[in-house]
């Protein structure tokens, strides 16, 4: 009987931690959340900006939405307010309290949600997300592929012309090498620090920056490739 009593007594121990380890990640989100924030697609094609609240609302606490909002994203219209469930779970949500769209934190400050049939979306503080949209437009004009001994092998184009949701179209210029050619990338996106070049069949190459100020190929390779800006 002592025995069993210990293990109670440390099931309900660890129960009691787990209960205030939710209540303080409850409540730092409750107190870091209020604030302005973008609501958009993932590449930012459409975007909206949410005001959230600290004055408290039936069932959650109150938002303002930019007047854009609805045009933008269609969906927002059903939103009124905002509230925390669960250990990390960020919800937009309407008049009865139910989810138009939950978020959870998948990096700092940085929140993705998904509503079934329209895709993922995003949900990240306003001065961030401008400074990423600052870096995609400098992302745009012409760029030579190297390889790690700085052999160009094909120079390509980054547009800002929309291809496909939330991507933009991306041209290769001549006599690139074979293997570059045969993937053939049509459009390109910024995806969380990292360029993506897709291809027709929807392969996809990632390039992140490193600290030389040139973007590699990822994973890395004996043999990288390399974009560098012209």
């Amino acid at each position: 009987m002592r025995a069993l009593r210990v293990v109670a007594f440390a099931v309900a121990a660890n129960l009691a931690a787990i209960g205030i380890a939710l209540a303080q990640d409850t409540t730092t989100l409750k107190k870091e959340m209020p604030g302005q924030w973008e609501l958009s697609t993932t590449e930012r094609s459409k975007t909206c900006v949410v005001t959230l609240k600290a004055d408290t609302a039936a069932q959650g606490f109150k938002l303002e939405l930019e007047p854009a909002c609805k045009a933008a994203l269609p969906f927002t219209k059903d939103i009124v307010a905002w509230s925390v469930r669960g250990l990390d779970i960020v919800r937009l949500q309407d008049a009865s309290g139910e989810a138009v769209i939950d978020f959870t934190e998948v990096e700092a400050g940085i929140f993705e949600g998904l509503r079934q049939g329209e895709g993922v979306y995003i949900l990240q503080d306003l001065a961030a997300a401008r400074s990423m949209a600052k870096s995609m437009d400098q992302m745009i004009g012409d760029w030579s592929i190297v390889r790690g001994n700085g052999q160009p092998v094909c120079g390509l184009t980054l547009t800002n012309t929309e291809a496909g949701p939330d991507n933009f179209q991306v041209f290769l210029k001549p006599k690139c090498d074979a293997a570059i050619a045969q993937f053939n990338p049509t459009q390109w996106r910024l995806d969380r620090g990292q360029i993506i070049l897709l291809s027709k069949a929807g392969e996809a190459w990632q390039f992140e920056a490193d600290d030389n100020a040139q973007w590699r190929r990822v994973p890395d390779t004996a043999d990288p490739l390399i974009m560098l800006r012209q």
